[in-house]
């Protein structure tokens, strides 16, 4: 198995940067099986198919608006996922939207897909992160990591890491 979990965002947007931070503090905090790759996917686009062909799972982490309160976890799977960026918050979701459009057409989207996000407050100019999404990121660390242990993966914990060390969590 093959499994890319695309931590997708703009890291000097606010709550928007909340996928390439959950990618970032897994990469920190775990150790996963070679079979896992954590990619911080930025702003990018259409550059990422490459990343995607000849996966067997795609784990999407970004920030998502659902009509939720903010910072509601939500679990998006499969063909759902593509209407989700119908409603944008960020340019970097028409790039994502296209990705996955190019990846279907060419037959390199794969057969597992599953959109993990947070309802945003806020998406400014800015580093920090809303209240309400920062008092769940660890749920959203947490359900991604849920889902990769569902697929047979035993993350580790990074001996003397922990939660209050990460750049993030003193930021704003």
């Amino acid at each position: 198995m093959r499994v890319l979990v695309l931590g997708i965002g703009n890291v000097l947007m606010g709550d928007d940067s909340i996928g390439v931070r959950v990618v970032e503090e897994m990469e920190r905090r775990f150790r996963l099986p070679e079979w896992i790759e954590l990619l911080d996917g930025g702003t990018s686009g259409i550059e990422l198919l490459s990343y995607v062909r000849d996966r067997d799972c795609l784990i999407i982490i970004d920030a998502i608006k659902s009509g939720f309160p903010p910072g509601t976890v939500v679990r998006v799977e499969g063909s759902d996922i593509p209407a989700k960026f119908m409603t944008r918050i960020s340019p970097h979701q028409l790039g994502l939207s296209d990705m996955l459009a190019a990846a279907s057409l060419t037959g390199d989207l794969p057969d597992n897909m599953v959109l993990f996000g947070i309802e945003p407050k806020r998406v400014a100019l800015g580093l920090e992160l809303s209240e309400e999404v920062r008092a769940n990121f660890d749920k959203l660390v947490e359900t991604v990591l849920a889902e990769l242990r569902s697929m047979g993966a035993s993350p580790e914990p990074v001996e003397g890491v922990g939660r209050s060390r990460s750049f993030w969590e003193n930021v704003g």
